[in-house]
């Protein structure tokens, strides 16, 4: 413990985030480019290149070298990351401009950020307690936007047809050999039109450590594409189609199951699992059209806009086998098609910006399930959510950015959301069928941020977020297994959670150093959480009944100490409180959330040779014991959080590339070199341990 502690702090006063620029741009703060020292946030950005150095396996994964986020992996095929105290449906998750975030999320650590394929990504932003104004409900820890690769047809030759792609392979060798392969082609017409295609195909086998051994189950298969066209219907306009989609298969929830042999550690011990097996099939699809351009003419009314029209599809299916600790079989479907519209408009007002706009979704839901005896005696059917059911979710936003004086940037904002939901067919808590009910919500938030510019390389921002986040699907009608396999209800009469949160921050950006540090914190009310539905009962009811705090500090950043050397690292800690009921109509209890990021922290030495063929890094990733849980919740979620809390773990990695020349180069990493065995708070199944991964891509 001392010596996680000595290097913890060691972290802290080192700058960090592991990037390769100082001050990149940023579209998700604003909907328009900015320069991430312009924008009053804490902004992260990682770029294609990054994800690949850093060998980085899902988007979650992606996620585990920036301040302020806890990656939990319930399994190894699904990811959750905590950002800033909040999960799953309280974050929410962008590809393009376009939500994910869909009526069908459960609560707490959840599936759906996996579904997004790291390979057909550009680059991703994520602006933390941004709050509810720009892109409406859910967005209170984080919004996370994932761009997709595109062509480049705008930089290319004037009127010349232009041909390339790349060929790109991995193996990991912990995971039974696991391969990875991606193909990519462009073609084009140069300042007229470009065609991008991108394939993924994916091997993951089980992934063992040095204390539990091969995690038999933890492997899966997983195919992807993605497709877009871009077309310059002026200069300054382009019109665009994209289509991608992710299929994953046999994705097991290993905890839960009797592969799970369980895990002690130095008195810590997670429980085995019960049940033959549990897996989920992920399916999920996006389709857009969108025209977005720039009015070149001085003083335009309308200086740029945006407008989107989207369709997804979500198959959404779980299996569980509960034999032989329960004489059940349950299968649960879920399948949801999602239709967006989103306008954005950018115009100069008096002496700043005015960015306004509206976005629709509506969601159309079908869900199947049912329960039975191993004979077949005994069925009964239990729906995910409810069948045949819709959800729309409409809002209207206006922001608008001044400056009083050169250094200052004011930005303040609000938004109003009309959000409806239409039950279909579902059952109540006590098991009565009920059909056609139907809810609405109105909110209203507002955002106030300001930005001082101190001097050319100093600079403080910070400000007031409100967020909400509008009952979903499941939250009112949801039937669904948590935690160590608990049923856990939804409630038809739920109203929205509320947030408002506080942050201050100091950025330093100069030629070869790049620093931020942030404070925040986090009031809620209105928290919509499982309570027990009696004294002593391990199932659960939705409510509003919780209040809760999060608070936490964060800092990071990069020094390039020469052309040969860069430093970089972070550090981030955090504290959260609920207040509710210890079962439905008791008494209220003051107690820790369950899953909440340790001290943590990593640092990364890197070295790139003179003429830049090759590079090579070395990272320190650690993170202390986390213990801020209590007793009932420990006991609720056993085969994931060990008794006494998740240890703390210090893991050593090496990562290394070579550009042989402008069409071939090779990258590897040996992660884990100590052979730690380790898991994530909260998180299903231990991390891999020893791991060599070997890439090789080859462009054309």
């Amino acid at each position: 413990m001392k010596s996680h502690c000595l290097i913890l702090s060691a972290m802290a006063i080192v700058p960090a985030i592991a990037q390769n620029f100082l001050d990149p741009l940023v579209v998700t703060a604003a909907r328009i480019e900015q320069s991430a020292s312009q924008v009053p946030y804490s902004t992260t950005v990682l770029d294609s290149e990054f994800l690949r150095e850093s060998t980085r396996r899902t988007l979650p994964e992606a996620l585990a070298y920036t301040p302020g986020i806890l990656v939990q992996k319930t399994a190894h095929g699904q990811g959750s990351p905590f950002i800033r105290g909040f999960t799953g449906r309280q974050n929410l998750l962008l590809v393009d401009g376009v939500r994910l975030n869909n009526s069908t999320f459960r609560s707490g650590p959840v599936q759906y950020w996996n579904t997004v394929d790291p390979l057909s990504i550009d680059r991703i932003e994520l602006i933390k307690s941004q709050g509810s104004v720009v892109y409406g409900s859910d967005a209170v820890g984080g919004t996370l936007n994932a761009f997709t690769k595109s062509s480049d047809f705008r930089s290319r030759t004037t009127d010349q047809i232009y041909l390339a792609g790349s060929a790109a392979f991995e193996f990991r060798s912990n995971g039974e050999g696991s391969q990875v392969g991606r193909l990519e082609m462009e073609t084009g017409v140069g300042g007229q039109f470009g065609v991008w295609l991108g394939l993924s195909a994916k091997d993951f086998g089980d992934i063992e450590d040095s204390s539990v051994g091969r995690m038999k189950g933890t492997g899966y298969p997983e195919q992807d594409w993605d497709f877009r066209m871009d077309w310059a219907l002026t200069p300054e306009s382009t019109l665009t189609f994209a289509s991608n989609r992710v299929n994953q298969d046999n994705v097991s929830r290993w905890h839960r199951t009797q592969n799970n042999p369980g895990w002690l550690d130095d008195g810590h011990l997670a429980v085995s699992g019960r049940w033959t097996a549990d897996t989920y099939d992920q399916e999920r699809s996006l389709n857009y059209l969108r025209y977005a351009g720039k009015n070149p003419q001085v003083g335009a009314a309308i200086q740029s806009w945006c407008a989107t029209v989207s369709f997804q599809t979500v198959a959404d299916n779980e299996s569980q086998n509960r034999l032989p600790a329960e004489d059940s079989i349950r299968e649960s479907h879920i399948n949801l098609q999602t239709t967006g519209l989103d306008l954005s408009l950018e115009s100069t007002i008096g002496p700043g910006t005015l960015l306004y706009g509206f976005d629709f979704y509506h969601d159309q839901v079908n869900s199947s399930g049912y329960k039975m005896k191993s004979s077949g005696a005994s069925y009964q059917e239990v729906l995910p959510v409810a069948d045949d059911s819709e959800y729309d979710l409409l809002g209207a936003y206006v922001q608008y950015a001044w400056k009083p004086v050169e250094a200052v940037e004011i930005t303040t904002g609000t938004r109003y959301t009309h959000a409806e939901a239409s039950l279909g067919r579902f059952r109540d808590r006590a098991g009565e069928l009920q059909y056609d009910t139907s809810q609405d919500w109105n909110s209203a938030v507002g955002s106030l941020r300001g930005l001082f510019h101190v001097n050319p390389c100093w600079s403080v921002y910070g400000g007031l977020s409100q967020a909400f986040r509008a009952p979903n699907l499941d939250d009112l009608s949801g039937n669904i297994t948590a935690r160590a396999g608990n049923d856990s209800l939804g409630s038809a009469s739920l109203d929205p959670e509320k947030f408002l949160t506080y942050e201050l921050g100091v950025r330093h950006h100069s030629e070869n150093r790049s620093l931020s540090l942030a404070a925040f914190f986090t009031d809620a009310k209105d928290l919509i959480v499982p309570i027990a539905v009696a004294d002593g009962s391990a199932n659960t009811i939705a409510t509003n009944a919780s209040t809760g705090t999060v608070y936490g500090i964060e800092i990071g950043g990069t020094w390039n100490i020469d052309p040969h050397w860069m430093l970089s690292g972070f550090a981030a800690w955090q504290n959260a409180r609920t207040e509710a009921p210890i079962f439905i109509g008791g008494p209220t209890q003051d107690k820790p959330n369950s899953r909440q990021l340790p001290l943590t922290g990593s640092l990364a030495l890197r070295w790139t040779a003179d003429s830049q063929p090759y590079w090579i890094e070395a990272r320190v990733l650690a993170a202390t014991c986390e213990d801020r849980i209590s007793a009932a919740d420990q006991a609720a979620d056993n085969q994931r959080i060990p008794t006494g809390g998740t240890p703390g773990y210090i893991v050593a990695s090496l990562h290394a590339g070579w550009k042989i020349n402008e069409h071939l180069d090779f990258n590897c990493g040996l992660e884990n070199l100590t052979d730690v065995a380790y898991r994530n708070h909260g998180s299903g199944q231990n991390e891999p341990g020893w791991n060599g991964i070997f890439g090789v891509k080859l462009r054309w």
